[in-house]
């Protein structure tokens, strides 16, 4: 059995797909989030913060640091989400491959339907778990 997946991290430099995700996640899903708009706040949040992710949601190409500097420096700055399974947020198909080849749960690609994108984690968190 797998454990729940209750907690996600969810970092996007995109306002509005932000909020798209929130409902989706939230509302829909029933998931809490925390949101983050850069990679910068997502490592501040994490030092400073009581929230252990059980997934971390995490967009790709963002200004000052894309998505796989922000992971990297996640797991450097906090040791506790080095076990924490990561979906990577995409516009850029020719990148999934490559991620999961690094550890990585799985590659959304953008555009993706809101009213599945609850599902579709709860599906991969339990093939992670199998």
């Amino acid at each position: 059995m797998f454990p729940p997946l209750n907690n996600i991290l969810y970092v996007d430099d995109d306002e509005s797909l932000r909020t798209i995700v929130q409902i989706a996640l939230e509302d829909i899903g029933g998931y809490t989030l925390k949101i983050c708009s850069s990679g910068l706040e997502a490592i501040e949040t994490a030092s400073h913060s009581e929230f252990l992710p059980d997934l971390i949601l995490l967009d790709m190409m963002m200004p000052n640091m894309d998505g796989p500097t922000t992971l990297l420096r996640l797991r450097e700055t906090e040791p506790k989400l080095n076990t924490v399974p990561v979906i990577f947020m995409t516009g850029k198909v020719q990148f999934q491959e490559e991620y999961k080849k690094r550890g990585v749960l799985d590659v959304i690609t953008k555009p993706f339907d809101p009213m599945t994108l609850a599902d579709r984690l709860q599906k991969l968190w339990e093939t992670h778990y199998e």
